[in-house]
C-alpha cells in the first residue's frame, strides 16, 4: 500500500518537474490571463457606469470575481482529456492498462502536479499583478480564505473528472475532438467564468443548479467576493462534494466499459 501511494506521489512530482522545464510558457500565461481580466474589467466597468448592482454583484465585487475566477482557472485547468484521447488513438493506453497502477489515478495525480505548478507559478504571481492593475479586494474573514482554498481544490477535482470523462469518450467515438472543444466552451460559459450565473435568465440559472458547472467557478468566486459568508460557505462546499461523488459514477463506469472495448489501430 505504501509503495503504491509513493508511486502516485511520484507522478505528481514528475509532472511538476516537467512543467518546471517549460516554465517560460507560463510566464506568457500570466500575461494572457491578466489581459483577459483587463478586457472583462473594462467591459463590466462600462456596463456598471455610475455604480449600482447587477445580479447581486457590486462593481467592486465584480472586479474581484473576475480576477479570482480567471486566476483560479489557471490552477484547475488541465488537458487530461486530450492526453487520454492521445493515449487511446496511438494505442499506448494498452501498455498503461497492464501496468501495476490505476490509469485514472495516474492521470488525476498528473493533473494535480500540473495544478500545483500552475498555482505557484501562474495563479499567485498573476493574482499579485492583477491586484496592482485593477481594484481587487481580498477577503478579510479567515473563513472566506479557508472555504475558498478548499473549494478551489474541489474545483480542480470536478473539472478533472469532466476532462477524464470527455477523454474516455474516445474509446467509443475514436475521434472526440468535437467533444473536447464543446466541453471547454460549456465549462467556461456555464461555470460562471465568462458571465456570473446570477446574471443568466432565471430559467437558465435554475437549470444550472442541477448541473456541476457552477461548482467549478461560480461558487468559489462567490465565497471569495463575500457574497456567500459564514455557515453558507460550508453549504456550497457540500454542493461540490456531492458533485465530486456523483461524477465518480460515470467516470468509473466509462473506465470499466472502455477496458472491455479496447482495440488498437495501427502497427
Amino acid at each position: 500500500m505504501s509503495n503504491t501511494l509513493g508511486a502516485y506521489i511520484d507522478f505528481i512530482r514528475i509532472r511538476f518537474l516537467t512543467m518546471l522545464a517549460y516554465r517560460v510558457n507560463y510566464y506568457s500565461g500570466i500575461l494572457i490571463y491578466t489581459l483577459n481580466i483587463g478586457v472583462y474589467y473594462f467591459t463590466w466597468k462600462a456596463i456598471y457606469g455610475g455604480g449600482g448592482e447587477l445580479g447581486g454583484f457590486t462593481a467592486s465585487q465584480m472586479t474581484t470575481y473576475l480576477a479570482v475566477s480567471w486566476m483560479a482557472r489557471a490552477f484547475y485547468f488541465n488537458n487530461l482529456d486530450r492526453e487520454i484521447s492521445t493515449d487511446i488513438r496511438d494505442g499506448s493506453i494498452a501498455i498503461q492498462f497492464i501496468r501495476p497502477y490505476n490509469y485514472l489515478m495516474v492521470k488525476m495525480m498528473q493533473g494535480l502536479g500540473e495544478g500545483m505548478f500552475r498555482f505557484m507559478m501562474l495563479m499567485i504571481p498573476g493574482m499579485a499583478i492583477a491586484m496592482l492593475l485593477y481594484p481587487v479586494k481580498l477577503p478579510t474573514a479567515p473563513s472566506a480564505w479557508a472555504g475558498f482554498l478548499v473549494m478551489l481544490f474541489f474545483s480542480f477535482l470536478i473539472n478533472s473528472q469532466l476532462n477524464v470523462i470527455t477523454g474516455l469518450m474516445a474509446f467509443f467515438v475514436e475521434n472526440n475532438e468535437g467533444f473536447m472543444r464543446m466541453k471547454r466552451v460549456v465549462v467556461d460559459l456555464f461555470s460562471g467564468l465568462i458571465i456570473p450565473i446570477s446574471l443568466f435568465p432565471s430559467w437558465l440559472s435554475g437549470i444550472m443548479n442541477y448541473l456541476p458547472f457552477q461548482a467549478i467557478t461560480y461558487l468559489p468566486g462567490s465565497v471569495f467576493t463575500g457574497r456567500i459568508q459564514g455557515a453558507s460557505i460550508w453549504s456550497v462546499l457540500g454542493i461540490q462534494v456531492v458533485w465530486f461523488v456523483i461524477l465518480l459514477i460515470p467516470m468509473v463506469w466509462l473506465y470499466r466499459a472502455s477496458r472491455r472495448r479496447l482495440f488498437v489501430q495501427g502497427g
